[in-house]
Parts: C-alpha cells; structure tokens; sequence
C-alpha cells in the first residue's frame, strides 16, 4: 500500500510557528562553564551539520586529550560502530567513553557523552545508549535521561507529534517506517513513532507508554513545560523530541541547558544537527571552490588532476546521484565485483583495479564503486559481515590508489564506507571538519597529518541530498 507524502504545511497545520531564536542565544546560555561534548559518531555522516572541529579515527586518552585540548566546544570520535556486531560496537564505546572521562579528568574538564546515530533511525539502539550510562555509572555519574533526536532538517528528516518522518520539501514526507530505510538488512523496524519505535528497538523494555515527549508546540510557546519535561526525568527515561527547523533544535537546547543547571544529566542519541544546536553555532555556509584550493595548498595531491570518488552505498539516492554525476563528467568508472571479492580471485581483482585507477586519475576523475545489487546474507550478522568485506576490499583499493597516486580530492559515498576509508584508506588519525560543502550537507575534513595530509576528504553520506547532489560537490572540488 503506497503512502501519500504530506507537505510540510499539512503537517504542522494546526501548530505555532516556528520561534526566532539565534545560534547567539544558545552561546549565551551555555556560558564558559558548560560541559564539553564527546561525540561517538556510529559512521562520519554526523560531522557535515558543524564545522572546525576535531575529528578523531581512534580513541586513545592521548587522542582524546589532543581533541578536548583544542578548546572546542564538541570533538567528534568515529566508532564506525553501525558496521559491527553489537558486543563488538558495545566494546568500542565503552573504550571510548572510558578513554574520553579519564582524558578529561586530566585536563580539568566536564563532558556528556552525544551517540550519533542515523536520522533514519539505523543502528545500535539502546545499546549504545546503554553502554555510555554504564561507564558513567561506574564513575559515580547517574544518567537520568537518554534525549532522542534523529531530526534533519536539513536531509529532510522532521519529527511531528512524535511521528518520525522522511521526504523533502518538493517531493512531501512519509512515516519513516514506510520508507527503504526501514527495510535495512541489519536495523530494520516497523514503527515511525518513537514512541513505539522506542518500544520495538528495545523489545518491550521501555514501553511506548512510558516514553516522555517534547512537543513542537512546546517547543514553540512554553519553555517551561519543555524543561518541566527534562527535569522529571529519572533513571536513564528515554524521552522523544519534536524537531522541524534549526530554531527547535535552539529552544531545546536552551531547556537542556537550564536542567543541566538544575543538577541533570543526559545522553543524548541524535542525529547531525543537533550537536551545532547544543554548542550554539551558526548554521554554516557551504565551503566554496576557493576555501577548498586552500586546503588542498601544499598537500599531497596539490598538483594532481584527477579526485577519486569511493562509493559503497546501495540506497537508490546514491544510484541515482551516481547516474548524474556519469551524465555530466563522464568519470573513469571501475566497478568492485562483490561476487569476485567474496570468492578465491579477489587479490587479482582488486590490483588490477588499482592499476587502471592510477592510470586514468593522469586524465580526470575516478569513481570506484561497489556493484550496485546488494548482496545479503541469510540474517543481519551475515548481511553485515558481507559489507565488512566489501568494505574492506574498497578500503584496500584506495589505500593503494594514495600509495601510489595521491587524488586531488577524496569522496566517500556511504556511513561505513567513509569511516573505513578515512581511518584505513587514508590513514587519517585526526583531522579537522572544516564545514559542509552544501547547505548543511556532506563535510570537508582536512587530515592533519599522514599519508593524505593536505588532500580534501569528502564525507557523504548514502541517503542525503537531492539527485544533483553529488555532481555538485564533485563540481566544486574539480575547479
């Protein structure tokens, strides 16, 4: 049964309008006296909503001390947990969070943990959750909520009345639960409210009923009840929050802000946008072509011609974005056989991918890509050890490519196959997000050091933008 998509304004018909708030207001609230935020993102998608801030790949006391001693208000942790199993993704947060208190007590500091997740809703939820309040708990710091926020407005990702729902502007939104998103081989689901979303992911643990909300038309008129709502939280209550534009994302994070100062203390499981929000940032402008010259200024791939583009998402946004970017550059296309990766002829393969790479990157642009039929596995461990080799098998190809022909530029289409590629491919370690390279989409990190320093590395995700999206970003980083 097909679903009939709602505009924006049938579905807020009925609430306030939106508020006026600035990025200024939430800076003035938090004060020089809030806690930092340690960021574990489950792939690199969450950066692109912020920009100057670090990046780590790894997450040792040493790392976690250089990026919370940057001053910044957040740094990011890339956990690529979504592509593990669960107790192998609930050994690396906690890792994390470990490493991320005892950094931060060297240095003086306070800190909240914030799990980004996917604003689809795929993931380890409430692992990951779970896991973070334990190693708080175990420091003698009680959680009393866990603050769920998936909204994206910028991806096209709004939640109404609790009802999480995916679309755009042009095309009008539908319940995420109708969309391919649910249908994830590994984190699939049902529900689209929250609410019951809540219920589901954590198999009847929390019940729906149970679950507090946040309102938009709280949000939007009554501050007081919002807080009212975060300070009657107790014991880990998971709590869902209405969000459609940046100005929701400020009026919660001024009520975050003043329970915070009442005493409480929360995990926040969100997506992208939430994190500018909470630290008061401006929402930023796309880098333009000349903010990436500089970047790319006395880096590595400085004097080469063509950029490599890596693609391992399957979502039809990605197919379709592929096919413009073949309609209007005609890159060199190399395609990663799953079959011949699975099977005995995977070195020869993958070397002779290389070659031709290294070859036509002398001319222009490259894209090496995955095939675009998904191949899965008989459940969802068996699915996601099939993307773990694929991944791999990219992952290989690329880190031979910079070997032996640093790109002018390097963009990584997927969550799993930009972690992958950013902390194996490229060997970046740490790196700073510079901003994103469209409206609120897709960021830039410059590596700081290693074999890809100087070279813009591209984080994409699968499932954002419009069908030109891709070609677009390409444009920009090929003048």
């Amino acid at each position: 049964m097909s679903i009939h998509p709602l505009t924006k304004q049938e579905l807020l018909e009925g609430h306030p309008p939106a508020t006026s708030l600035t990025a200024g207001d939430v800076r003035k609230a938090r004060g020089s006296h809030a806690h930092r935020l340690v960021v574990l993102d489950d792939d690199p998608t969450g950066t692109q909503s912020v920009g100057d801030l670090p990046v780590l790949t790894g997450w040792t006391e040493a790392d976690l001390t250089w990026a919370l001693g940057t001053g910044a208000p957040a740094v990011y942790v890339m956990t690529n947990s979504r592509s593990l199993a669960p107790d192998t993704a609930a050994q690396r947060n906690r890792e994390v969070a470990t490493n991320a208190l005892r950094a931060a007590a060297g240095l003086g500091l306070d800190i909240d943990f914030v799990s980004r997740s996917d604003s689809t809703l795929r993931g380890h939820f409430p692992l990951e959750p779970d896991v973070l309040a334990e190693v708080l708990a175990e420091a003698d710091i009680n959680v009393d909520g866990v603050i769920i926020v998936p909204a994206f407005g910028d991806a096209g990702r709004i939640t109404i009345d609790s009802i999480h729902y995916a679309g755009s502007d042009d095309a009008g939104f539908v319940p995420v639960g109708e969309t391919e998103f649910a249908r994830d081989a590994s984190f699939g689901y049902q529900a689209s409210d929250l609410r019951e979303w809540v219920e589901e992911k954590s198999a009847g643990r929390y019940r729906a009923s149970n679950v507090s909300t946040v309102t938009i038309d709280d949000l939007r008129g009554d501050r007081e009840a919002v807080i009212n709502v975060l300070t009657g939280l107790t014991d880990g209550q998971p709590v869902v929050v209405d969000i459609v534009e940046e100005t929701d994302l400020r009026a919660l994070a001024l009520a975050i802000l003043a329970a915070e100062a009442s005493g409480k203390r929360f995990i926040h499981r969100v997506g992208p946008p939430f994190v500018r929000a909470l630290i008061g940032q401006e929402v930023l402008e796309p880098l333009s072509a000349a903010d990436v010259a500089g970047i790319r200024a006395g880096g590595v791939g400085e004097a080469a011609v063509g950029g490599l583009i890596a693609i391992g998402s399957h979502v039809a946004m990605t197919t379709r974005q592929l096919n413009v970017l073949r309609d209007r550059r005609q890159p060199t296309e190399l395609e990663i056989d799953v079959q011949q990766v699975l099977g005995t002829n995977r070195e020869d393969h993958l070397q002779h991918l290389v070659a031709q790479a290294v070859n036509a990157l002398a001319d222009g642009n490259v894209v090496v890509r995955t095939s675009r039929a998904l191949v899965t596995g008989e459940d969802a461990a068996a699915s996601l050890t099939i993307a773990r080799t694929v991944s791999d098998a990219l992952v290989e190809v690329v880190q031979k490519i910079l070997a032996a022909s640093p790109p002018r530029f390097v963009v990584a289409k997927g969550g799993i196959t930009s972690s992958d590629v950013a902390s194996r491919g490229l060997g970046i370690a740490r790196a700073i997000v510079r901003g994103p390279m469209l409206p609120g989409i897709v960021s830039l990190w410059e590596p700081s050091d290693g074999p890809a320093r100087g070279i813009p590395y591209i984080v994409f995700a699968g499932n954002v933008g419009n069908d030109e999206a891709l070609a677009d970003v390409v444009d920009k980083l090929t003048l």
